[in-house]
């Protein structure tokens, strides 16, 4: 007996409204749609299959070779008008759709479901070849080579921005981005088109839903809990979305190798709006509120490094607190005209607010020692000094954008367009230093000025910090920039034929407290081409190229010692990335093989030194940097019903400043393998396994504050890290409950467990240098993050 999949969603015209009475059609099976717009059609698995959407009055919708793994559900929600046929040729398996652009799409479904320290978006992306973070508290990740500031991030077409001053990532808590809302997912790890923003690194693409039905969905942890609401008026024009969000990170923070009184709280609200005023205008409105208040009190910590000859303990006593407060506001508006079947205008205004402050008085005192690793006992202590930290620091940014975008279709072309004007409001005190003492001598910079010989000679200067930075910079950019591209779909032969052509320019001006204003303009032709070959073999290939710039964003343009350098110009690369995707059949069922080798050639580089997840730059442009490497990915149905996939990937990027020479950046993560896996009983199918597995290589062990990086080229241990989830499903799509039992109130419901860092490695992100007063020798101690932890959570959606 042939194996079944569902193909379901809900069918909308292009104001937004529910179409009933579409019929829904294969070969031998067929059904409609529901007054509400709902459909639900069972198929046959394993095959391909062609689906036909028709109603009379609309264009007919076809999706060529759907092919589906047994007992999968595919959730697609096509958008039926009168323009031209929207999918054409399109082969969708159980790893998402084939696309001809440099994009991956991924599944919803499977960034609500899979386990992490902070479940969502970026921790699908952390499994994919090319993507690595090295730190399960921080959302942010880093790209083929480059750092956290290089990712583009939107939200319904919407840029969305990050904090300014997070420093470390258990400072961080809640991603901008509300899985529980997301309609789609896009990302690109390079080679994008070029009406995605001026980035260096990748682009995040996300689209929130569009509800059709009232839905209320709760989710709740050890580590915090989130309500959203779905609703939508009688006569379909208003539609909303709305999450509210709470998250405590005590639990992960707690594990670490610090003992403190912890308060890292935070808060999030997130509305998306839209109303259809006609059949051709509607207004979307995206609003944010984002407060998180970290406080800290560290108490002792104790940590054991070295090398097996020559192991060493490191005992750290502390006095004082942490007091830190990041608050963010978005508000955008989001206006679409549909002029008639072939053109589409919009206009997006938004304005974005962070105000930032971290107040820290921390005194260390810390003393090092041999560490007898058979016995556990610490001998030759030595008592190093006392370390005082300081900081008193205040950003206030505001940030307003307003753009028009447009797009033309005829046929199989396309022409985008767009005009964007921002303008960047920052104003930021800066107030850090650090001051050290062993046995009662005072340790000054290390300058000319202070040199001295105590204590043969007495020293009469003032105090001084080790380090220091004081500074207040007022900053104001405004830009303007745009972009016109070309796609096109044809025939060469037989064979099917993609490309996309564009250019994106940028003008910017910045102004420094009294300085001149600074003008400067770049412009970034782009390409993408596609062939689809008329083989029995399903293959896919794919080239992009193109000029990419990064303009400097604020924390760009401030140096090591606070001060601002308007003269700091864009960072540019040159990207080359050849693809091929490969759909077969194994183990009878659907797999599909992506490989990718790539190449960057950067030039006005502007370098850095990452601590934690704290970039700091040098503030000017003169190195030159390259980044090349190869990543693949296999996903499918290795369990039928189930999506998993297998990532390994290869990378090298080094930078030479100032015609040194070249060394590692702070991003050279050689290689990448990430697994995600998923499976249930076959007997107890409502009780499923979600497993994900990282490993990367050692990144550059970075260098002390303001010390020369060539000095220091050792590399931090290997990142290993497993998440283990298992759930149990009460109710849920396959699964009512009785008319009589107390779970029919629930559309959804389910529970479970988690175990992060299932084999309790001890990874670290980044190192604490401590210095021996007596030798000056410095010791990199590791900062090791998180142990094994278990979480509880549950599900439920009415």
């Amino acid at each position: 007996m042939a194996q079944k999949a569902i193909i379901t969603g809900v069918i909308l015209d292009k104001n937004n409204e529910a179409l009933s009475n579409v019929n829904i059609s294969t070969d031998n099976h067929g059904t409609s749609s529901d007054k509400n717009g709902f459909y639900l059609l069972e198929i046959t698995a394993d095959l391909p299959v062609t689906i036909t959407f028709t109603h009379v009055g609309f264009k007919e919708v076809t999706l060529k070779n759907l092919l589906l793994s047994t007992n999968e559900t595919f959730e697609f929600n096509p958008i039926l008008n009168s323009d031209v046929t929207q999918i054409d040729e399109i082969t969708l398996t159980a790893t998402g759709e084939k696309t001809v652009s440099a994009i991956t799409t991924i599944n919803p479904s499977l960034i609500r479901l899979i386990p992490g320290a902070n479940a969502g978006v970026e921790n699908i992306l952390k499994l994919l070849p090319g993507v690595s973070s090295n730190n399960e508290l921080s959302t942010q990740y880093n790209v083929r080579g480059g750092n956290y500031d290089e990712n583009l991030i939107y939200v319904n077409e919407i840029e969305v921005y990050r904090p300014f001053l997070i420093r470390s990532g258990q400072q961080e808590s809640l991603s901008f981005i509300n899985s529980a809302m997301i309609q789609n997912v896009k990302f690109s790890a390079g080679g994008f088109q070029a009406k995605y923003g001026d980035k260096l690194s990748s682009v995040l693409d996300i689209t929130y839903k569009t509800p059709v039905n009232f839905g209320l969905q709760v989710d709740a942890s050890l580590l915090g809990a989130s309500t959203t609401l779905e609703t939508s008026s009688a006569n379909k024009k208003l539609s909303s979305i709305t999450g509210i969000r709470y998250r405590d990170n005590s639990l992960f923070i707690n594990s670490q190798q610090t003992t403190t009184n912890i308060n890292p709280i935070a808060f999030d609200f997130q509305t998306y709006e839209n109303y259809s005023f006609s059949n051709k205008f509607n207004l979307g409105f995206l609003g944010n509120i984002s407060l998180n208040n970290y406080q800290n009190q560290p108490k002792t910590r104790t940590t054991n490094f070295g090398t097996l000859n020559d192991p060493k303990s490191l005992s750290i006593f502390y006095a004082g607190s942490e007091k830190n407060k990041y608050t963010t506001t978005l508000g955008a508006l989001k206006a679409t005209y549909i002029v008639n079947d072939k053109t589409v205008l919009k206009l997006i205004p938004s304005i974005y607010h962070a105000l930032e402050e971290e107040a820290s008085d921390v005194i260390a005192q810390y003393e090092l020692g041999d560490l007898d690793t058979s016995l556990g006992e610490i001998s030759n202590v030595k008592r190093l000094g006392t370390q005082f930290n300081r900081a008193r620091n205040t950003l206030d940014a505001l940030i307003f954008n307003i753009e028009h975008k447009g797009k033309f279709t005829t046929n199989k072309k396309a022409i985008d367009w767009s005009l964007k004007y921002t303008h960047e409001d920052i104003r930021d005190q800066l107030r850090e230093s650090e001051f050290l003492d062993s046995l009662g001598y005072f340790v000054r910079p290390n300058s000319s000025e202070f040199f001295n010989n105590q204590p043969e000679e007495p020293f009469t200067a003032p105090l001084e910090a080790l380090q220091s930075i004081n500074a207040t910079n007022f900053v104001q950019t405004n830009r303007v920039s745009g972009y016109v591209q070309l796609s096109n779909q044809i025939q060469l032969g037989r064979n099917e034929v993609y490309y996309n052509l564009g250019i994106r320019g940028q003008f910017w001006s910045v102004s420094h407290d009294t300085n001149e204003s600074k003008g400067q303009f770049i412009f970034s032709p782009r390409g993408q081409f596609a062939i689809k070959p008329d083989w029995k073999k399903d293959m896919l290939f794919k080239l992009a190229a193109g000029i990419y710039h990064q303009p400097p964003f604020y924390r760009e343009l401030r140096a090591n010692d606070g001060r601002v350098n308007p003269d700091v110009k864009a960072q540019k690369s040159f990207h080359l990335v050849l693809s091929n995707e490969y759909s077969f059949m194994l183990w009878d069922g659907p797999f599909k093989l992506i490989s990718d080798i790539y190449y960057k050639n950067l030039s006005n580089v502007n370098t850095y030194t990452l601590e934690d997840v704290r970039i700091r730059y040098v503030a000017n442009n003169d190195a030159t940097a390259y980044v090349y490497g190869a990543d693949f990915r296999m996903t499918g149905a290795f369990v039928p019903g189930t999506e998993s996939w297998i990532s390994l990937g290869y990378l090298k990027t080094e930078e030479n400043s100032t015609n040194r020479g070249y060394i590692s950046r702070p991003t050279d993560q050689r290689l990448k393998l990430g697994i995600l896996f998923q499976d249930y009983i076959p007997t107890i199918p409502d009780v499923k396994m979600y497993l994900n597995l990282v490993y990367n290589t050692g990144l550059p062990g970075g260098s002390p504050n303001y010390s020369d990086p060539y000095n220091f080229n050792s590399r931090l241990r290997d990142y290993k890290r497993a998440d283990l989830g298992i759930s149990y499903t009460f109710v849920g799509e396959n699964k009512k409950a009785p008319k009589n039992s107390w779970l029919n109130s629930f559309e959804e419901l389910s529970g479970g467990f988690e175990i992060f860092n299932m084999f309790n490695n001890q990874n670290s992100i980044t190192n604490t240098w401590v210095r021996d007063i007596d030798t000056k020798q410095q010791y990199a101690v590791p900062n090791y993050l998180t142990s094994r932890i278990l979480n509880i959570k549950i599900h439920m959606r009415f």
